[in-house]
């Protein structure tokens, strides 16, 4: 089963920029990958997903046109670039690899999480 480890979070003020990384022990060659955030005492959110050769992604509403998910599958890894962070931001960051090549929505695998917090 594909292990996956995000990193990069961490505080950054509103407006600022973070990128999170999501690395797997793995060829990703053949996977969707999505990013998720959970917040406290909040349902977890699905924030983006890319297919396996990054030629189709989504994004939720509330981070549309400031997050940007991307994938280098030559070294297993998705990233997710976020800019103009808004404390409402904040939460814990998940990556998960989908069951098929395109985003179907059935996530197998999921990484432990990063936070990310957004305050002055």
């Amino acid at each position: 089963q594909l292990q996956l480890v995000e990193s990069g979070g961490g505080l950054v003020q509103p407006g600022g920029s973070l990128r999170l990384s999501c690395a797997a022990s793995g060829s990703v060659d053949y996977y969707a990958i999505g990013w998720f955030r959970q917040a406290p005492g909040k349902e977890r959110e699905r924030v983006s997903c890319i297919n396996y050769n990054g030629g189709s992604t989504n994004y939720a509403d509330s981070v549309k046109g400031r997050f940007t998910i991307s994938r280098d599958n030559a070294k297993n890894t998705v990233y997710l670039q976020m800019n103009s962070l808004k404390p409402e931001d904040t939460a814990i960051y998940y990556c998960a690899a989908d069951l098929y090549y395109y985003c179907s929505g059935a996530f197998g695998s999921w990484g432990q999480g990063t936070q990310v917090t957004v305050s002055s």
